[in-house]
């Protein structure tokens, strides 16, 4: 049994993720390009003035760091922002203008997060009827029988977030973002899901 492939996969609507993109939202930070907008959080005033390349530098390193934490390391210590419970830290220097920039937003991000959350449970329950894994397992099934082998073992993290576009991005090297009305779709969500498994099994 030692030897057996296995695989991990996570999903959740991880608050911390939900929190970094609601400030990229409302700092005007561009990166990952390709990322769509969240739904249902204001959108800054056409005529806002973009975050500074500095800014978005920033906030891109803290972004990686909350999204594959294992694999971004801060060579500083890092310590956790007032107005943002345990869900975001940044590193003790190299962040300043982030800090600066965040204070006045906390609130609003953490309130945001916090309701995209209990609504990804509440739908998803309904959705899958508490089985959330049976479309991974059969996608798998599907990769393995397509190509007359076993899945290699590997490990592939789910964030489930309410992009005001439908799809599914990489953004991180285990990590994908998946839109909540595509997870919901059982037959969209199969095609979407299948050649990311194909990438990484």
């Amino acid at each position: 049994m030692a030897d057996k492939p296995q695989w991990l996969i996570r999903e959740d609507a991880g608050v911390p993720v939900l929190v970094a993109l609601a400030l990229r939202q409302k700092l005007g930070i561009r990166e990952p390009s390709g990322l769509p907008t969240l739904r249902d959080l204001p959108v800054r005033a056409p005529d806002a003035i973009d975050a500074s390349e500095r800014l978005e530098k920033q906030w891109l390193r803290y972004w990686n760091m909350t999204v594959e934490p294992r694999s971004h390391h801060s060579d500083v210590p890092l310590e956790l922002i007032d107005g943002f419970e345990s869900h975001l830290a940044l590193p003790q220097t190299g962040a300043e203008e982030l800090r600066t920039a965040i204070a006045p937003l906390a609130a609003a991000a953490e309130q945001y997060a916090d309701a995209a959350r209990k609504r990804y449970f509440e739908t998803m329950k309904t959705a899958t009827g508490g089985g959330a894994y049976r479309a991974y397992a059969s996608a798998i099934a599907e990769f393995e029988r397509d190509i007359g082998r076993r899945a290699h073992s590997f490990e592939l993290n789910v964030q489930v977030l309410p992009f005001s576009q439908r799809g599914i991005w990489w953004i991180g090297d285990l990590t994908v973002a998946v839109t909540d009305g595509m997870r919901r779709d059982v037959v969209a969500f199969d095609s979407a899901i299948r050649p990311i498994i194909a990438e990484l099994a």
